[in-house]
């Protein structure tokens, strides 16, 4: 931060959340339109069939299944609980809901861009988000033995049979996908956008700096701000890039692994979704593999 009056101040927090928006904009317009794309023409049951019988190899095959999948934890939740219903096995559809909003085109490009058209940061986010949900999905392959699923589990979606529309209908479901995508989405980026800037206004970087000043209490700090922020993943490692000053690379790998794994808003949807017991589990496994991995880093 730097010094000045109020005014000044106001004018670098509405400079800095305005540059962060149009930067991430680009990015989830076109996520929103290729998962309205996905949504209308692609079926579940595409993903069903290619999954191996073995639950390890399901669980590693799910991991990079993500990849075909652009969209964001916005959305993932409601996604893997139709998987789960159409018979995918459970530890098999965390770790695609792990990584689907992280190793997608989308967001990995969305990646390179945030960080100075450098493939590192992008290498290192998706490698991590992979072994993670490995890990997890391992885990809980082992330890997970009956249904997870809340039987009372609130609809965050609307389920449409798009396969009896023409195609004609298909284009105006997507369109229609996409708006709706965009509007739920961005709501989220004007909100975690506006907490990151203020902070990066109000809060003295000396203060943030030694915050993290090691790098146990850096990984811990950029944790709690990834779930605080709950930043749409194909928008987060814009406002990573702007801690790029005062963290360490493993405390902003880490913010943009955890942050699209675990946050405010997929973290209710799971537990509409799952029973609370499971969510408790699920969000220690995934805490204690990033801190773990990230000290590693």
């Amino acid at each position: 931060m730097t010094g000045g009056s109020p005014m000044n101040q106001l004018l670098q927090l509405n400079t800095i959340f305005i540059s962060i928006i149009i930067e991430a904009i680009p990015f989830i317009v076109i996520g929103a339109f290729v998962a309205a794309l996905i949504e209308v023409f692609v079926s579940e049951n595409m993903i069903v069939r290619i999954m191996p019988k073995n639950k390890i190899l399901s669980v590693i095959t799910a991991s990079f299944v993500g990849a075909i999948f652009p969209g964001c934890e916005c959305g993932i939740v409601p996604i893997t609980k139709r998987l789960v219903e159409k018979g995918v096995a459970l530890p098999a559809a965390i770790s695609f809901m792990l990584t689907g909003p992280i190793i997608n085109p989308i967001v990995l490009f969305s990646t390179y861009i945030a960080f100075g058209n450098s493939w590192t940061m992008v290498w290192y986010r998706a490698g991590f988000a992979i072994v993670v949900s490995i890990l997890v999905g391992i885990v809980l392959s082992f330890v997970i033995k009956t249904n997870q699923l809340r039987t009372n589990a609130d609809e965050h979606v609307h389920v449409h049979d798009h396969s009896k529309q023409n195609t004609k209908q298909k284009l105006v479901s997507v369109i229609t996908h996409t708006i709706d995508e965009f509007f739920h989405v961005g709501k989220y980026l004007v909100m975690g956008s506006l907490i990151a800037s203020a902070m990066q206004t109000f809060i003295p970087t000396s203060t943030l700096a030694a915050l993290g000043h090691s790098k146990v209490a850096g990984v811990l700090v950029m944790m709690a701000l990834a779930f605080i922020l709950s930043i749409c993943s194909e928008a987060d490692a814009f406002v990573a890039s702007s801690f790029r000053n005062t963290f360490s690379q493993s405390s902003i790998v880490t913010f943009l692994v955890f942050g699209a794994m675990v946050d405010i808003k997929n973290l209710l949807m799971m537990f509409g979704t799952f029973k609370p017991k499971f969510v408790i589990l699920l969000v220690s496994l995934i805490s204690a593999f990033v801190f773990i991995g990230s000290l590693l880093l």
